[in-house]
């Protein structure tokens, strides 16, 4: 997945917004908190986002993805090898490292990004 369709995907989604953290990378934040990190130099070199607390473990087992680091406590991986994947299988997750963030957001919140009725 290119930076650009990274983009297109995911700001297409309501309270989303990027911007450059840490030097380099690109992190894409619903309503100011993370849901992907993109190690962007010059091309997607690896991705950081958030699963289920019950997929981690065996997510993490599989090759070219581990813990993330710093945030592996938190339930994040990291794909180091984002091309084995491809972008039907990057889209899912990422998308449910969005739905995951945004629902610990407050109600009021949700409701207002249109997120619960």
């Amino acid at each position: 997945m290119t930076r650009n369709g990274l983009d297109k995907l995911c700001l297409a989604w309501p309270g989303v917004t990027v911007d450059i953290k840490w030097g380099a990378d690109r992190v894409y934040s619903v309503m100011g908190r993370m849901f992907l990190v993109c190690l962007d130099q010059p091309r997607v070199e690896a991705l950081s986002f958030k699963v289920p607390d019950e997929l981690f473990l065996g997510i993490t087992e599989q090759p070219g993805i581990i813990p993330a680091p710093y945030a592996a406590r938190n339930k994040w991986v990291r794909v180091t090898e984002p091309a084995r994947y491809g972008d039907a299988w990057l889209k899912q997750h990422i998308r449910q490292s969005y739905e995951l963030v945004a629902a610990k957001l407050p109600k009021k919140t949700q409701r207002a990004l249109g997120l619960l009725p």
